[in-house]
């Protein structure tokens, strides 16, 4: 009996320690690749490792996978991976090599289930200061191409061409930056026929809609007169041509 007790006592060890072994490994594995990339001195990834991880990666730094890595890994600072945030990111990913990281990719492309969780993350993630709020215009215009256009590309070209030509507003903060996000969850585009400023929406998406709607009555004015001028010859020659006997021509 005793002997059967000690094979049972050997074989749930086995058991436990087979997990244990291959979560080891995998770990082991992560770790190292971390180390291919970060710098000796500073312990971390810093942009000079990113730009070579992304030349393996084969994919440019600006590119959005690049950025929901970092969120994967729950990165705080920009353009710095730590070995936990490193550890974080790759299990979640089940990636513990470059070609299983580039097999990983497509799932970070398509939206997240918790693109709420997301969105906000890019924001602050584009904070380079601690203590900083708010992100400048051209940076935001820049994120939102990269964060929003590939499941709202006609609002975010407006909303872009507004934040770029508008002269009131030098940056933006979380609030708006948030109510972008809403406006193209919710309001029809491009026909606004939804959109009631009385909804609490930051005061730069009022601006944003009464410039929409000004640009679409200046639109269709020009259009108007461009086709009372091209049309007003054609009709003139029309009626000459018919009264010409008329008028003994």
């Amino acid at each position: 009996m005793r002997r059967s007790s000690k094979k049972s006592s050997s074989s749930a060890a086995a058991a436990t320690a087979g997990p244990t072994r291959g979560v080891s490994k995998e770990i082991e594995r992560i770790d190292q690749l971390f180390y291919t990339y970060a710098d000796s001195s500073s312990g971390m990834i810093d942009p000079e490792g990113i730009e070579t991880l992304c030349s393996h990666l084969e994919v440019p730094h600006t590119d959005i996978r690049i950025l929901m890595l970092a969120w994967k890994m729950g990165c705080e600072k920009q353009g710095y991976f730590t070995l936990d945030e490193w550890r974080s990111g790759l299990k979640a990913l089940r990636a513990d090599s470059i070609s299983k990281l580039k097999k990983a990719f497509p799932e970070l492309v398509t939206r997240p289930s918790n693109f709420q969780d997301f969105y906000p993350y890019a924001f602050r993630y584009c904070l380079t200061e601690d203590k900083k709020k708010c992100i400048e215009i051209p940076v935001a215009c820049e994120l939102l191409n990269l964060v929003l256009s590939l499941q709202f590309r006609p609002q975010v070209d407006k909303l872009v061409n507004y934040l770029k030509h508008q002269s009131e507003y030098k940056v933006i903060n979380m609030d708006q930056w948030m109510g972008f996000l809403r406006f193209c969850n919710e309001i029809n585009f491009p026909s606004l026929d939804n959109y009631d400023s009385d909804l609490a929406w930051p005061l730069i998406l009022d601006n944003f809609v009464e410039w929409l709607r000004e640009n679409k009555i200046k639109h269709v004015a020009a259009l108007m007169q461009f086709m009372v001028l091209d049309l007003v010859p054609f009709y003139l020659l029309l009626y000459l041509d018919r009264n010409r006997k008329h008028w003994g021509l």
